[in-house]
């Protein structure tokens, strides 16, 4: 493994200041490592000084084949809690953290790679990563991100020239990861289940200082640090539910304490809008369905609040159930004030305090509609703009007939005419996307990639994805569902 000092250096806080949380670990040596696809704005935004780089010298740097000063490759530990059944030992079993870099806005930002071969956490697998689930990381981190919402970003994406095998034999990839940091609720768990307090209070000093540094002088800074994480994570959820994302594997080692977006394994956007919509083939029970994120974040957080106990009052953890009882009910009021005020955004609503009530009443009846007719969710909300310039066509042409929704539309319209004047068009299609990872476009532009090694679909999906709200005509193929025949039968899977 070559040692290079250019063009930017790795910093090592998790290292250093927490050195019984990972093992050190080498990524796998690669003959032929080739680029695929490079995030330069992200590069640029990270300051990394990479813009002059050959593509082979990024391919060389981002599949760990050239470690960088200060590199110190490491797999992270961390349990978890999948499915509902505990394991106390995952860790990163194909990712290594390479370092950290702070961004010029002064922000630390960790850089992992992803697929980069065995570690101690592999548990008998091979820690590679076939270039479908790779690109599908990427893409979908990205659209999230230009969709406004919190997330774990790919840098790169680097073909390894070697085989994976699954069911079938793949091509090999890794993927560059950038994270606020790869802290995840499963982190703390690791240690709490082994009793080590020492160890769980030392990570969330480390955690508060990193995510939450205003909470450190703090005498209760266990406690408000639950609340913090809480909050992120409920804005975070009510996001997804607004744009009808459903991650599909929310286990608690996928959800980290920063309130980032992590692992884009079995997810998947919904089309017809379904409540009960999950996509997941490891996801039998449905678990977390659709309809289910909510309490499966708030039940995620309960097991976090566990490992502070001992933290928030040493003398008598059970004194502290109380209040940390409180806070996780609060989980859900704050989830519900996010996902409301969201909701009103996108029907176009402006004075949201002016009822509430009504209010809520017309965005569930709205749902219900969407529901009951099974509209695709996001071109029901985009079309809905369109009423609101008075052309309802487009909006009638996703419903069977204009009567099943003409009374509802009415109540819109009254509620409407109680703003100020305002371009309720022009608002409602700046948080409503006409464009999202569609899964038929998803799986079309990887396919391409991994059976005939053609990135043309992949790019141009990915162009669309990074400007979600701005229409146009010559796009319109990319704004449709998929036919009911994918839909149907449509599973993701974890990419493993």
């Amino acid at each position: 493994m070559q040692e290079s000092s250019a063009p930017f250096r790795f910093g090592n806080s998790y290292a250093e200041e927490l050195p019984d949380f990972y093992v050190e670990s080498a990524p796998m040596a690669v003959e032929t490592p080739n680029l695929l696809q490079f995030n330069m704005p992200l590069a640029i935004e990270l300051g990394l000084g990479v813009a002059d780089l050959p593509s082979q010298d990024l391919a060389q740097i981002f599949s760990g084949q050239k470690l960088l000063a200060g590199s110190r490759p490491l797999a992270q530990a961390y349990a978890g809690h999948q499915f509902g059944g505990f394991s106390p030992q995952l860790g990163d079993g194909r990712g290594l953290l390479l370092g950290e870099v702070v961004s010029p806005d002064g922000c630390l930002r960790d850089i992992a790679l992803k697929g980069s071969g065995r570690t101690a956490f592999s548990r008998g697998g091979d820690g590679k990563a076939a270039i479908g689930p790779v690109l599908r990381e990427y893409l979908l981190g990205e659209a999230m991100y230009c969709l406004g919402i919190p997330t774990t970003r790919a840098l790169a994406a680097v073909a390894t020239g070697e085989s994976v095998y699954r069911e079938n034999t793949l091509p090999g990839a890794i993927l560059t990861r950038v994270a606020s940091s790869h802290i995840r609720i499963g982190t703390f768990q690791f240690f709490a289940s082994q009793q080590r307090w020492d160890q769980v209070r030392q990570l969330a000093d480390y955690a508060i200082k990193r995510h939450y540094p205003h909470l450190s002088g703090d005498n209760d800074r266990y406690l408000l640090f639950l609340r913090a994480v809480s909050e992120r994570q409920a804005s975070l959820v009510a996001d997804w539910m607004l744009i009808g994302f459903i991650h599909g594997v929310m286990n608690t080692d996928n959800m980290a304490i920063s309130g980032e977006t992590i692992d884009y394994g079995p997810c998947a956007y919904m089309e017809a809008f379904s409540t009960d919509a999950v996509f997941s083939s490891i996801d039998q029970q449905g678990r977390y369905a659709y309809k289910n994120q909510p309490q499966m974040a708030q039940w995620n957080l309960t097991r976090f609040a566990e490992t502070l106990l001992p933290l928030i009052d040493e003398d008598d953890p059970e004194r502290a159930v109380p209040e940390v009882e409180a806070i996780l009910n609060d989980f859900t009021l704050h989830y519900e004030k996010q996902w409301l005020a969201g909701a009103q955004a996108k029907l176009g609503l402006e004075n949201p305090s002016l009822d509430i009530d009504s209010d809520k009443l017309l965005v569930n009846d709205w749902l219900n509609l969407l529901e009951i007719y099974s509209v695709d969710y996001t071109l029901a909300w985009r079309r809905l703009a369109d009423a609101a310039a008075g052309n309802s066509e487009s909006l009638e042409a996703l419903f069977p007939s204009s009567e099943v929704f003409a009374d509802w539309l009415s109540r819109w319209h009254e509620r409407i005419a109680k703003q100020s004047a305002v371009d309720s068009t022009s608002r409602m299609r700046s948080v409503n996307p006409i464009y999202i990872p569609r899964n038929h476009l998803v799986e079309d532009a990887l396919a391409a990639a991994t059976n005939d090694a053609n990135l043309e679909p992949f790019e141009k999906l990915l162009a669309v994805l990074t400007h979600p709200f701005d229409e146009r005509p010559e796009l319109a193929n990319y704004a449709q569902p998929a036919s009911e025949n994918f839909t149907g039968r449509y599973k993701t899977f974890c990419g493993t």
